[in-house]
């Protein structure tokens, strides 16, 4: 009869697996080598790109919102000039280098100021009559003058306005659906391409065109800008490579360059535009591209010794716990199924059964085969007439096949323990290269930057807001707050204070806390110092109107300062970047008002160590500080060993500058794309293999084979020791099964031989309708 199962897949599966796993370290630690510059540094001046970019991103986009807002806000009055109009659009001075208003039907200049717009090549009549409501920023050159930036809005004036433009009439004959007594111009704003800041002891940044053309450059503190001098990672390769990725779906990339000076340099590049492209930023085609130069590492030590030691070790532990294990239980149970059924023919009246009995049954060495064994071999010679049943004696604990099991599967942790928790261990302070904890320290500075400029955005445009609302009736003064909330995602609500503290114009959500009195000037606050979500407020003092009343109780109920609540959602979204870790927004005394991941508010950092990196910043309120950096324990998770932690002042100057806030992260140091690393996991990972595969194979083998034979040994003994009550039941159709069958078939006989004592022991002991079903 075929064996399903049984004791043999087991041992076999055993020995296939721990020989797989034996081969995972020669082959998956074997190729991993050290490199001259680490992954890890390649991916983190990639991230400095992408921050770098993001940061482009968002000034042109803030840049462009707030033309548009001005042109949507403006509200000339009849008679004047396009001058005129065009002054109080664009106040002199940078950003803006020059400005122009254009008759979207012709072209030509109405009014313009500062230096000439370059119109060449921006389509600015096509553009006007796109009909889109907003249009894109363009890039735009006079010969061979530096590029500009021009950012378009639609502006409408009234019809009195520039009269003394000949092609007026002409002009209002062919815009006759925008109302009798208005008509529409173009704003163009004329900017110079903005650098990208970026941080970091030796690193330079560049905007890029999409030709490779440099549009404007900027390095560090006390680093002049790095000459081209490797085409592998100049401009031309960043334009390329964007280029490329951008029709990949890639939007960042890294560039290593050859040596020079016992130096490499790195290059990380970012297109400037959203991965959405629903930006203004998105039709420019503009890249940013961040290089530095950094030490090669000395040749890492080669990993295919210990691989292929520890391969070696595993395979002489595979092939001595399979012999153990065939030794001990395949071979003994094997006989046993033997002899059982050798004595089952032997009562079934078959030819030759009483050699068959008299054959005694082999004694195995130790454990439940023996006391089986020994079972059979007392059943034997009670058939024979030799001997009666034999108690059964009190069975000592000896050691038995889970015994055997228990030892093989020590055997393999003592090979897998030491590759889960002690062998390829690098200390991270060793492991971490200091190129990568400057990074941490660039980036984090980079997220600070970004928060101080989201928050003097905020105080820039609400002092324009309260310009824009000063003497203004109350519903116009709605309509103006209203479209400003639109535009600023931040803003949780805004609202307008007179000068007892009360609210007398609000649009968005409900303020979680007002202020209580009204500030002058404009700036940033913090509300609250504890309750359930951090209340953070911008503000600007309302200008005074030239026709404001004089009377006391006038005076008090007049507006006197606009506030916006800034959502802490927004702030979460500000500090979140990808392979920066966790990021926390801290006060003054370092605790948690905004972070990228969950958090309580006003919650401790999660360790001492971070907590004293902060406290080395010095980041006091009113003081400059500085940024820090340091591979410590972060606390961070559990498990998560040593992080690479960094902490940066929020701000040295602007509206933030009073309140003391810092800018934290760490990310765990295993999470870095380091050969230690790696090789470290490699080789938790073979012993979590391994480990997992003696224990699944020898729980498989305890289950179908150990367990069944236990209970089986029990009931031979029974059966020697004169039970012939106990029905047996094969319940594996495996060698146990097979046992149990055949034991059936002797306790039968048994009872048919006690029931005809007296008369001589026949080999027909079996009833006439068992016999010949013994295998």
């Amino acid at each position: 009869m075929p064996l399903l199962g049984g004791v043999r897949p087991p041992i076999a599966a055993l020995l296939c697996a721990l020989l797989a796993v034996a081969a995972f370290p020669t082959l998956g630690l074997g190729t991993v080598h050290e490199q001259d510059v680490p992954q890890a540094v390649r991916d983190g001046e990639r991230r400095i790109a992408e921050d770098a970019a993001a940061s482009v991103r968002t000034s042109i986009d803030a840049r462009a919102a707030a033309v548009r807002r001005a042109a949507a806000s403006a509200r000339p009055a009849d008679g004047g000039t396009p001058a005129a109009v065009l002054r109080s659009l664009v106040p002199a001075g940078p950003p803006a280098l020059g400005a122009s208003l254009l008759d979207p039907d012709t072209g030509k200049a109405v009014a313009a100021g500062g230096e000439g717009v370059p119109l060449t090549g921006a389509a600015a009549v096509a553009l006007a009559k796109s009909g889109t409501a907003n249009i894109a920023p363009r890039l735009a050159s006079s010969g061979g003058a530096e590029p500009r930036l021009l950012l378009f809005a639609r502006v409408t004036v009234p019809t009195a306005v520039g009269k003394q433009d000949e092609n007026h009439d002409q002009a209002r004959d062919q815009t006759g659906d925008q109302g009798a007594g208005e008509r529409e111009l173009l704003l163009v704003v004329s900017e110079r391409a903005t650098a990208p800041v970026v941080y970091g002891e030796v690193r330079t940044g560049q905007l890029v065109d999409r030709n490779g053309k440099v549009l404007a450059s900027a390095a560090t503190v006390g680093t002049d800008p790095a000459p081209d001098t490797d085409d592998r990672t100049g401009p031309a390769a960043a334009a390329d490579a964007a280029g490329a990725g951008r029709r990949a779906g890639d939007s960042s990339g890294s560039m290593l360059g050859d040596g020079h000076d016992g130096l490499r340099r790195v290059a990380g590049w970012a297109s400037v535009s959203a991965v959405d492209g629903k930006d203004d930023s998105s039709g420019l085609g503009l890249t940013v591209v961040t290089s530095q130069d950094v030490a090669p590492a000395k040749d890492g030590a080669d990993h295919t010794g210990f691989a292929l030691v520890a391969a070696g070790l595993l395979v002489v532990i595979a092939l001595l716990v399979t012999a153990v294990l065939w030794r001990t239980v395949q071979l003994p149970l094997l006989r046993l199924h033997l002899s059982a059924a050798r004595l089952a023919r032997g009562v079934c009246g078959l030819s030759g059964a009483a050699e068959e009995l008299a054959r005694p049954v082999p004694a195995a060495l130790f454990g439940e085969p023996r006391r089986v064994g020994r079972a059979l071999e007392s059943i034997r010679r009670q058939l024979l007439g030799e001997t009666g049943p034999e108690p059964v004696r009190p069975v000592r604990r000896r050691p038995g096949l889970r015994s055997v099991a228990v030892v093989c599967a020590l055997v393999i942790a003592v090979w897998a323990v030491p590759l889960l928790f002690l062998l390829n261990r690098v200390p991270a302070a060793r492991a971490v290269p200091a190129t990568t904890v400057a990074d941490q320290q660039a980036r984090t500075e980079a997220a600070a930057d970004r928060v101080r400029q989201s928050l003097g955005q905020s105080c820039t445009d609400l002092a324009a807001v309260a310009s824009a609302i000063s003497g203004m009736p109350p519903e116009r003064a709605t309509e103006v707050l209203r479209r400003e909330h639109a535009g600023h995602p931040t803003f949780r609500s805004l609202y307008v204070l007179d000068r007892t503290g009360a609210v007398v114009l609000r649009v968005g959500k409900q303020p979680l806390r007002t202020l209580v009195h009204a500030p002058t000037g404009q700036g940033i606050t913090q509300v609250t110092t504890s309750g359930k979500i951090p209340t953070i407020a911008a503000y600007a003092q309302i200008p005074a109107a030239g026709n404001a009343k004089n009377a006391k109780g006038a005076a008090d109920t007049a507006p006197a300062v606009v506030v916006a609540e800034i959502g802490v959602n927004g702030l979460n979204d500000l500090v979140a970047r990808p392979g920066l870790g966790k990021v926390w927004l801290t006060d003054e005394r370092h605790r948690v008002l905004a972070s990228s991941t969950g958090f309580r508010a006003f919650q401790p950092l999660p360790s001492r160590g971070l907590t004293s990196l902060v406290d080395r910043t010095g980041a006091a309120p009113g003081g400059r500080g500085r940024p820090e950096s340091a591979v410590l324990d972060a606390g961070a998770g559990p498990g998560e060993g040593l992080s690479v932690a960094a902490a940066a002042p929020l701000a040295q100057s602007g509206p933030a500058a009073g309140l003391g806030w810092q800018v934290v992260s760490a990310e765990p140091a295993a999470a870095l794309k380091l050969a230690a690393y790696e090789v470290q996991a490699r080789t938790m990972l073979a012993g979590l293999l391994a480990l997992s595969v003696g224990v699944a194979c020898l729980g498989w083998l305890h289950i179908v084979v150990v367990r069944p034979l236990r209970a089986l040994t029990g009931c031979a003994e029974r059966l020697a020791g004169g039970d012939r009550r106990t029905v047996l039941y094969p319940v594996h159709h495996d060698e146990c099964g097979s046992v149990t069958r055949n034991l059936e078939l002797l306790r039968q006989a048994l009872v048919e031989r006690d029931r005809g004592a007296g008369a001589d022991v026949a080999p027909a002991l079996v009833p006439k309708s068992q016999r010949g079903s013994a295998p």
